[in-house]
């Protein structure tokens, strides 16, 4: 079940805006669990995007597990500098956690027991860092279980990266990852 699982991701179109790599997973949060990171691409990175990045792992269990309501969980981090008055809006955290549920919903990803937070880090320089200007980031941690196909789950995490740094929720020339092992 889980190799088919994994498969399933390696069939996901790739962003282009975006590098993903697969990294090896955690280990002692399931019996079987797969890695990747995502960022936004080097000649992706201008005015008008920001350098976003994230983590995606999907744990497997052979047995159902009550609090997951499944025997998938998908657990993922992403994170993209903001600018500073955007950060400083209290309301950035609900927007950027309804971006999530916007992507999971226009990549027909079927999900329960959803949870996470939603951070606004504002930071300011002081002494020999003074002249640094004031600079803002945000950062989502999220976990949900899967219903149904998985891919459109991993798509859904790259479109969330890509409207945190600045780019439209549907991509124009995906690609393949077809490396996963």
């Amino acid at each position: 079940m889980f190799q088919k699982a994994v498969h399933e991701l390696s069939q996901t179109d790739l962003r282009s805006e975006l590098v993903i790599t697969q990294i090896p997973s955690p280990k002692g949060l399931a019996k079987e669990a797969v890695a990747f990171t995502a960022d936004v691409a080097s000649d992706h990175i201008n005015d008008t995007a920001d350098a976003g990045t994230g983590r995606f792992v999907l744990l497997h269990e052979p047995t159902p597990q009550e609090q997951w309501g499944g025997v998938f969980r998908i657990i993922t981090f992403s994170k993209s500098p903001l600018e500073t008055l955007i950060g400083a809006d209290e309301m950035i955290s609900e927007v950027s956690w309804a971006w999530l549920l916007e992507a999971l919903e226009n990549r027909s990803a079927e999900y329960s027991h959803e949870a996470g937070t939603t951070t606004r880090i504002i930071s300011s320089g002081f002494g020999s860092l003074s002249g640094q200007s004031d600079h803002a980031e945000l950062e989502m941690r999220a976990s949900w279980s899967p219903v149904g196909d998985l891919a459109s789950h991993f798509a859904a995490w790259q479109d969330l990266i890509c409207m945190m740094s600045g780019y439209p929720l549907y991509p124009t020339d995906p690609t393949r990852l077809n490396r996963v092992k």
